[in-house]
Order: structure tokens, then C-alpha cells, then sequence
């Protein structure tokens, strides 16, 4: 999802990392044993003069399964649940507004939560532009 984002005009700033937990300065390995609480995700700083939160949303629930709980694919474990998090009331409206749009098309339970977001952990630099960093951006953007 980062390297989406970092291509959406109105993005300022994506990082990769780790929320929703109750263990200050998770590490990746510490996340990934599913006791921390955290979830991984992406911060996103935008300007909502250029691009809206509504399309931010939309591009999650594009390129995201809504529909699978506790993960993403192949990747299971609470820490790959599907939420969003979220910094303020008027946030809180739009997304559960969004899954209730998406929940009307759908006979499938969506699975998507809201949560509040507490403190995000900036996850190790070997995760930031990962795709980039992999060499497979091109496989996701032609």
C-alpha cells in the first residue's frame, strides 16, 4: 500500500510501520509475534487540498481485501488485520461511512475495522519503500 500511495498526487509522505499496539518501540520481529497488539500499516501525510481522505479510501478498499479478518492474503496474524486507523472524529465518520458503502455491495461481512490511531511506530528502514527498494515497483505500476 505505501507504494501506491507515494503515487497519489496530494501525498506528501508514506511510511511504513506499526500501530494500534501497546508496546512502545515494537520492532518488526516483536509485531510479528502477534503479542504487541500492534497492526502493521502506512502513514500517510497528505494535503486535502489536493487529494481528499475519501480517495484515499476508496484506493484502500481498491487495492486492499476488506473482506478477510486478522490478514492480507497469504500474511495471517492479528498484526495483519484489516483496519483503519484514524486521527480524528470527522476521519471516524467518513470511514465508517465508506465500509457501510462498501458493506451495501457486497453479501460478504466486511471485515474492516476503525480504530483509533495512538501512536504510530516508524517501522525499520529496511521496510520503507519496500517495493522500491525491491525492485519490483514496475510489476504494480505499468
Amino acid at each position: 500500500m505505501e507504494a501506491l500511495y507515494r503515487e497519489v498526487e496530494g501525498v506528501l509522505e508514506t511510511q511504513s510501520g506499526y500501530i494500534g499496539g501497546d508496546v512502545p518501540n515494537a520492532t518488526y520481529e516483536m509485531v510479528c509475534s502477534g503479542t504487541t497488539g500492534h497492526a502493521e500499516a502506512v502513514h500517510i501525510r497528505f494535503d486535502p487540498k489536493q487529494v481528499s481522505y475519501e480517495h484515499l479510501l476508496q484506493l484502500f478498499w481498491e487495492n486492499h481485501n476488506p473482506f478477510q479478518a486478522n490478514g492480507q492474503g497469504v500474511n495471517i496474524g492479528d498484526q495483519y488485520r484489516s483496519a483503519i486507523f484514524v486521527h480524528n472524529e470527522e476521519q471516524r465518520k467518513l470511514a465508517e461511512a465508506s465500509i457501510a458503502e462498501l458493506q451495501k455491495t457486497s453479501d460478504r461481512v466486511v471485515a474492516t475495522g476503525v480504530e483509533e490511531a495512538g501512536d504510530f511506530i516508524r517501522a525499520e528502514e529496511y521496510h520503507q519503500q519496500y517495493y522500491e527498494k525491491q525492485g519490483a515497483l514496475g510489476r504494480f505500476f505499468r
